[in-house]
């Protein structure tokens, strides 16, 4: 599985930085630490980062949903 952030380019430098750690799975806490700011701040930059529009595109292989490597057509059905 995948992740992608779409909209990143509407976000600031500083914004983004807190995004890729929040959708990393890192606690407010710990953005926190790692970008030198307070907790109130990071709170302020995932505010005006979620206001911009960015949005998480999960992106999964069909293999891994049990579709296999092979293309589909458009009736579902594998192409030979």
């Amino acid at each position: 599985m995948q992740l992608e952030i779409r909209g990143l380019e509407k976000l600031s430098f500083r914004e983004r930085q807190a995004v890729i750690l929040k959708e990393s799975g890192k606690s407010m806490e710990e953005i926190a630490k790692r970008l030198h700011l307070s907790q109130s701040s990071v709170a302020t930059l995932l505010t005006r980062a979620r206001s911009k529009g960015y949005e998480i595109v999960c992106i999964i292989p069909g293999s891994e949903l049990g579709l296999g490597g092979e293309e589909l057509d458009e009736e579902g059905s594998s192409e030979d």
